[in-house]
């Protein structure tokens, strides 16, 4: 990966959620492995797309050729299944004191969960929920379509330039950068699909507020 810079400066923060504030990965592996099962797939080619995009858009990738109905229908149930489980749902490192500095700053969750699932995991990861949230009943594309992230912006009024989005999974990568948005990459998967800088948790960002109303966003060195 590029050498990424020291700093960004942001006025508002974009923020996913699975992999990025929640470590869900047990729940999403069991649910997802059990699918697989169901429809005759190799679990393991499985999970290496299911991150970042819902549920519908991964079973399109895996089944091209599934009327788009049944795919939406096995979502629902695919949902209520990750609602309902959430044993080892636990904080990303970092992400809880990383979501009280924040809290006056401008920022919105951008989910490929539906409000339900994401209630479930932030609340059982002991995480405060943001008042602006984009999830999705909210938006007609998944990632990597940017819909999700421009409208994030356009909620919290920021300009999608002067917004800084975190990620964990190529197509949320993906659709931040299309949204025209810078990305801090957070996590293993992130590092190598070209965020503008990564770190592995969120322990290792440096936070500063400015009485410009913007903030600068640095790495804490090893």
């Amino acid at each position: 990966m590029a050498a990424t810079p020291a700093t960004l400066t942001a006025r508002a923060l974009l923020l996913d959620m699975d992999g990025t504030l929640v470590n869900s990965d047990a729940v999403v592996e069991r649910c997802w492995r059990r699918w697989a099962d169901r429809q005759g797939l190799d679990a393991g080619e499985v999970l290496k797309v299911v991150h970042g995009r819902q549920g519908y858009a991964t079973m399109a990738v895996l089944l091209p050729d599934r009327p788009m109905a049944e795919n939406h229908a096995d979502n629902a149930v695919m949902l209520a299944e990750e609602t309902a489980d959430v044993d080892g749902v636990v904080p990303v490192a970092g992400a809880p004191a990383f979501m009280d500095a924040i809290t006056g700053f401008p920022h919105a969750l951008v989910t490929s969960a539906d409000e339900a699932l994401a209630q479930a995991r932030m609340g059982a990861a002991g995480l405060r929920m943001p008042a602006t949230r984009v999830t999705a009943e909210l938006v007609g594309a998944s990632k990597p379509d940017p819909e999700g992230f421009l409208k994030g912006a356009a909620e919290l009024g920021t300009a999608p330039s002067d917004c800084v989005a975190f990620e964990d999974s190529e197509a949320g990568i993906q659709a931040a950068k299309a949204a025209g948005m810078r990305v801090v990459g957070i996590g293993p998967r992130a590092a190598t699909f070209a965020p503008d800088v990564y770190v592995p948790d969120l322990t290792r960002l440096r936070l500063e507020v400015h009485e410009d109303g913007t903030m600068t966003l640095g790495v804490v060195p090893e």
